[in-house]
């Protein structure tokens, strides 16, 4: 496997390094077009355009809507039938991600000052929200636990799902999820149809604040387009990981966690970072004899091959220097003291620490969100939490005796801005 290997002490580095991370966001314009008249269809016609997209994409042909909802018994139902180990640990897991996002809910406060004018902030949650789930053969029920989960705990009052199931194909397992996530409504319509329901609302499905969740091509540009009208969570990019290592960790270990991301698609990013430059010839090893057992042995050969590297640096803090650079997704400290080390890092979507600590545990039962900022965009944003679905509200109550004080302040700089109306306004409430 031709994986890329650099050096920090390498002339063209930094160059080298731009075009590794480099990776065109550009929508595509034919994707844009198509999802533009979905989207338009369906804000005109609702249910019937709905419908027709969902015979044409999903080969599913039913009279009305109440055909494609789901109800509450079907989920019970998917959830009841797990294998009782299936079972156990989607509700482990569940309950780990929901004891985690509590301790994210923000609360309202408010201060008094000594003329009795008060100021604070309101929180209050979405009333409701769109979460857009893959169907088909794919099973994501994480997927469904790390949006759902935050949505529920910070008060979401309906939590509406969307998922696609081609020729009628239900994956029980993300039923299931939802079941455990107390979900409210279930769709089975995806792509830009149902993202477009979700936004502007139908006869059948009501419109929400927000939209959450994954999807392909055509669900992200609808997501984009519809963005402003409704809320979003983000619109991600490939699957990313930076490994750093100080040599000490198994290499068989390492070589499958740059696995784990780069069998998720082919454009994924698996980088390694270490000083010593002999642990990475024995991690290139691992790699080489390792993939051979990966059923997605392909798609991971491509992703490292196209996307991967293993970088030697001068030492551990050029290794953070460079990770405060990339700003991945997912970081994991292979370190001795973890913990320590993590302080030299500022930017990435989430901190795995400690040998022990593999990134897919993060996956899917950790606690914490894995819905993470990627191409570099976790310099800027963070993972998905209860905070994105609560929303603040500024609280200003000024006494009488504050709006002497702050009726002259704001008059003078509304005159300074040539906003007459506003000066008057605040001076209406002057006493001299």
């Amino acid at each position: 496997m031709k994986i890329r290997r650099y050096s920090t002490t390498d002339q063209d580095f930094e160059q080298a390094l731009k075009a590794l991370l480099a990776f065109d966001t550009a929508q595509d314009d034919s994707v844009d077009a198509v999802v533009a008249d979905i989207l338009r269809d369906v804000k005109q016609r609702g249910d019937h355009a709905v419908l027709e997209y969902t015979r044409k994409f999903d080969r599913l042909d039913v009279a009305d809507m109440n055909a494609l909802e789901l109800s509450q018994a079907e989920l019970q139902q998917a959830l009841d039938s797990l294998p009782a180990e299936q079972r156990q640990a989607l509700q482990e897991a569940a309950d780990r991600v929901r004891i985690y996002h509590e301790k994210q809910l923000m609360s309202s406060w408010s201060y008094t000052e000594e003329d009795g004018t008060l100021l604070g902030q309101q929180v209050t949650s979405l009333d409701r929200v769109g979460l857009y789930v893959p169907g088909g053969k794919a099973a994501y029920p994480s997927s469904v636990l790390m949006n759902a989960i935050p949505a529920k705990v910070a008060g979401v009052e309906e939590l509406i799902m969307v998922v696609p199931t081609p020729a009628g194909e239900k994956n029980q397992l993300v039923l299931a999820a939802a079941a455990i996530c107390g979900v409210d409504r279930v769709f089975c319509i995806g792509g830009a149809q149902a993202v477009a329901a979700l936004a502007y609302g139908t006869q059948s499905v009501p419109q929400v604040d927000k939209i959450v969740g994954p999807g392909n091509a055509y669900v992200a540009a609808a997501k984009r387009r519809v963005f402003g009208v409704v809320g979003i969570d983000m619109v991600a990019g490939p699957s990313e990981i930076l490994v750093i290592c100080d040599g000490k960790t198994d290499p068989d270990w390492i070589a499958m966690d740059l696995f784990s991301q780069a069998e998720h698609d082919e454009l994924a990013q698996s980088i390694l970072l270490s000083p010593d430059a002999e642990f990475l010839d024995k991690v290139a090893a691992s790699i080489e004899r390792l993939v051979e057992e990966m059923p997605r042995k392909e798609i991971i050969r491509t992703s490292l091959e196209g996307r991967g590297a293993l970088i030697q640096v001068r030492d551990m803090d050029e290794a953070a220097s460079i990770a405060n650079y990339i700003a991945p997704e997912h970081l994991e400290l292979s370190v001795e003291d973890p913990l320590a080390y993590s302080k030299k890092i500022k930017h990435a979507g989430a901190i795995f620490m400690g040998r022990n600590t593999c990134e897919a545990l993060g996956d899917y039962c950790a606690g914490p969100n894995h819905v993470l900022p990627t191409s570099r965009t976790a310099r800027f944003s963070s993972p998905l939490g209860v905070y994105d679905f609560q929303k603040r509200s500024s609280l200003i109550m000024v006494s009488p005796v504050g709006a002497q004080k702050l009726g002259k302040v704001a008059a003078t700089l509304a005159y300074g801005e040539g906003l007459q109306a506003h000066a008057r306004s605040a001076e209406y409430r002057l006493k001299d």
